[in-house]
């Protein structure tokens, strides 16, 4: 595979964006992939691919089986996260996947550096429990990195668990390599490839022995890196009205059966309760002479 120009990671976000959007209108995937083939601009590549895509829905009902036939188009990193969406057995949620994906597009549109995305990628595997041996494997193959970063990736995904992920950026940063020639030699040559900045080892040195949620976050905050989306809990989900009131009372109806089965049924409260003589009579009741 190679790197597509920016033409085509615009679409390819607005195609993740469109899906989504639709799909929360409870329209076909089928459907969806054919009309948004029409919006798409005729120059790219990706009309061609969404051809793909809904013959191997079609077929096989899923959207990664598409993707992955398309090797050349789709990174391995987009094609992992989609398919770990659509396997059975997962809790990760498909929408969430397609907002990991409209992101990564953005900021490759955005011409990206590769530390920005990796720390991306890392910290989508991380938050939604990918798996972290598949993850970094699929992480590794993207053609925006290259021999070095993959030999540091394929080693850091060994790493991972004996090493704090702020050490790994820290030991191959700039910043080290600046500290090193202060405090030991000023001459001092690096034996491996830098990889991150001296920004990024910085806010690393800072975040050592802390969470690496933390470390995500000062990423985002001082060098501008994409924030993973995050599925939503289930105290933001809100019902429909209607729904809510046969809710109420199916709730209702259950505690009555449980107050029946334990001879405890108080039905008082249903009872109409007697007009005092001070009440007005209702407008619509004859007065009596």
């Amino acid at each position: 595979m190679a790197i597509l120009d920016r033409e085509e990671y615009i679409e390819q976000a607005y195609f993740f964006k469109t899906f989504l959007e639709r799909l929360d209108e409870d329209l076909p995937s089928q459907e969806i992939l054919t009309s948004i083939k029409e919006e798409i601009l005729g120059t790219t590549k990706l009309p061609l691919a969404l051809d793909v895509l809904r013959g191997e829905m079609l077929l096989k009902g899923r959207l990664c089986e598409g993707m992955a036939l398309l090797k050349h188009y789709f990174a391995p990193f987009q094609t992992f996260v989609m398919k770990q969406a659509e396997e059975d057995r997962t809790k990760f949620d498909q929408r969430v996947a397609l907002q990991i994906l409209e992101r990564e597009a953005r900021y490759r549109a955005g011409n990206g550096n590769p530390a920005g995305l990796f720390v991306y990628q890392f910290e989508c595997i991380s938050r939604n429990r990918l798996g972290y041996d598949r993850g970094m494997t699929a992480i590794s193959e993207d053609p925006v990195y290259n021999a070095d970063w993959r030999e540091w990736i394929l080693r850091s995904r060994l790493q991972l668990g004996t090493v704090e992920f702020a050490d790994l950026i820290y030991f191959r940063s700039e910043f080290y390599l600046e500290e090193r020639r202060k405090l030991v030699d000023p001459h001092e040559v690096p034996t491996v490839p830098l990889l991150f900045s001296r920004q990024e080892g910085r806010i690393a040195k800072a975040n050592r022995g802390k969470d690496p949620l933390l470390l995500f976050a000062a990423l985002q905050r001082q060098l501008g890196y994409p924030a993973v989306p995050r599925s939503q809990s289930s105290r933001d989900l809100k019902l429909p009205p209607h729904l809510e009131m046969r809710l109420q009372r199916m709730e209702k109806r259950i505690q009555l059966l449980e107050a029946e089965a334990k001879g405890k049924l108080d039905l008082s409260e249903f009872y109409a309760q007697p007009r005092s003589f001070e009440d007005p009579p209702d407008m619509g009741e004859g007065i009596s002479q």
